[in-house]
């Protein structure tokens, strides 16, 4: 069975992984620059690469749906360029993911498909989608609402090692973006990470280097940019999160739940 995924970050990787070790065939979209931070781990990668591997599972970039089928049928997961979801008026798949993180709602309906589910705030089961997964870490993370909505968006991080808005790098200006750490470096609080029109980035805390988005992407002041991990566990940098893993198995509950068990 076909499944539809608009978004390719890294925790619409980490639903795509899942659904595709599951048996299911999945196509992906993204922008055309995508601004994924944990890029390590997200088949966006793949936009600007061609493939991306992770955990042992490829996506690759598509041309167009014929091609994402053709991928699909290959036995790896596609990718296309289409923000604005086009490709579901021809593949017409029997299940849409929205799973762009937002935290609004940025076109999705109930009718794109027979089984519509969102991730995150923004969403309303029952009325934008067919079901919800709360993507706030904590208690709830994972969970499935069939009637309501996600816990809002309060706008900070979520705590990870006693640290939540410290860990995030965000642009001091609008430019293009220019690392001078790369995914998976060590760094003390102070260290300049990037640049932004030779304006520096600094680490405000020390840790691991887990996401940066490419070089010379544009970016605005105050952007997601970048993160830092303090636990300092490199090998996270490389493997999908306990919160993409939480929220896939989410999808996965929603998509079996909502198509009756039905692959």
């Amino acid at each position: 069975m076909l499944i539809f995924i608009k978004g390719a970050g890294d925790l619409a990787t980490g639903v795509a992984w899942r659904l595709h070790n599951c048996g299911f065939q999945v196509v992906m979209t993204d922008i055309a620059r995508p601004t994924t931070v944990r890029c390590t781990v997200a088949f966006s990668r793949a936009v600007y690469e061609g493939a991306a591997e992770i955990e042992g599972v490829t996506a690759r970039l598509a041309r167009d749906p014929a091609d994402a089928l053709r991928i699909t049928g290959e036995g790896e997961i596609a990718v296309l360029v289409d923000p604005e979801a086009a490709a579901i008026e021809t593949l017409h798949p029997p299940v849409v993911i929205d799973a762009v993180l937002a935290k609004r709602n940025l076109g999705t309906r109930i009718t794109d498909a027979p089984v519509v589910i969102a991730l995150g705030p923004g969403f309303t089961a029952g009325a934008d989608c067919h079901a919800v997964v709360e993507t706030k870490r904590g208690h709830y993370l994972g969970r499935v609402i069939y009637a309501g909505s996600a816990i809002a968006n309060t706008g900070v991080p979520g705590d990870i090692g006693g640290y939540t808005s410290e860990r995030i790098i965000r642009a001091p200006a609008d430019g293009p973006f220019v690392p001078a750490a790369r995914i998976g470096q060590l760094v003390r609080a102070g260290d300049v990470v990037a640049r932004v029109e030779g304006e520096p980035v600094r680490a405000l805390i020390d840790g691991v280097v887990r996401g940066m988005l490419p070089e010379g992407t544009p970016v605005t002041r105050g952007m997601k940019s970048g993160d830092i991990d303090p636990r300092g566990i490199v090998e996270y940098c490389h493997t999908i999160s306990d919160k993409a893993r939480a929220i896939a198995g989410g999808a996965l509950e929603a998509v079996l739940h909502l198509r009756g068990g039905v692959l």
